[in-house]
């Protein structure tokens, strides 16, 4: 007779799981609150994303999705929107025929300076809260989390 084995978290492992769990948790929350920041603007925080991602040089849409580990489709979405509400438009790219350039427009770089404006007042208020040491430390862990899950490319099963 097998006995079912229950399975359960080393100390690391859960102090893991409730950092990712707590990672899942901010992000919906800054989601959130960058939806309300930019709701004023027709800016949702994936709008805001994308024209952030091509702020300071037009992308085609496969490269904004590389860039924050989305999906084409995700981004081509809403990129489409953008394009339909005059805050980017798509241009000819030099070094590929079909795969458009993304790039803001004057109206999607003015809405852009305002968001990124309120965004700033808004961090360095909340910035106030927290040790420069302790803000340094806790993205050293979320880049090294990040960086651990990138390299780890074993497959899963339920064994």
């Amino acid at each position: 007779m097998i006995k079912n084995k229950r399975l359960e978290h080393t100390t690391k492992g859960a102090a893991l799981t409730d950092l990712i769990l707590t990672i899942f948790e901010a992000n919906g929350r800054l989601l959130r609150f960058g939806d309300d920041m930019g709701r004023d603007l027709s800016i949702t925080a994936a709008r805001w994303q994308v024209m952030g991602a091509v702020e300071r040089k037009p992308k085609t849409v496969a490269q904004i999705a590389r860039d924050f580990e989305l999906t084409r489709q995700g981004v081509l979405w809403v990129v489409r929107a953008l394009t339909r509400e005059g805050f980017v438009e798509s241009v000819d790219n030099p070094h590929h025929r079909r795969a458009k350039l993304v790039r803001q427009t004057a109206k999607g770089q003015a809405t852009h300076k305002i968001i990124s404006r309120r965004q700033i007042h808004w961090i360095n208020g909340l910035g106030e809260i927290f040790k420069l040491s302790e803000v340094n430390i806790a993205t050293a862990v979320v880049k090294s989390l990040s960086e651990a899950i990138k390299i780890d490319d074993r497959s899963f099963s339920d064994a």
